[in-house]
């Protein structure tokens, strides 16, 4: 949401206005890209490294500073 003359005004809102203007002739937000294979794969990837590396640096701070 964004705020407005100090109102909350949400996205769709702005850009009925907009196009009511006649400023957009097209739809601001259009249909979302599709993802290929590859990009499903590199986002699980990096989510299981980052829990990975959580683990392990939990780990170690416990061992090494707590302790």
């Amino acid at each position: 949401m964004a705020e407005i003359n100090g109102k909350k005004t949400t996205e769709e809102q702005i850009v009925s206005k907009l196009s009511s203007k006649g400023e957009f002739s097209e739809p601001v937000l259009g249909e979302s890209e599709p993802w290929a294979e590859w990009e499903t794969q590199l986002c699980l990837w990096s989510i299981g490294v980052g829990i990975v590396a959580l683990v392990i640096l939990g780990f170690l701070i416990n061992q090494f500073l707590l302790s």
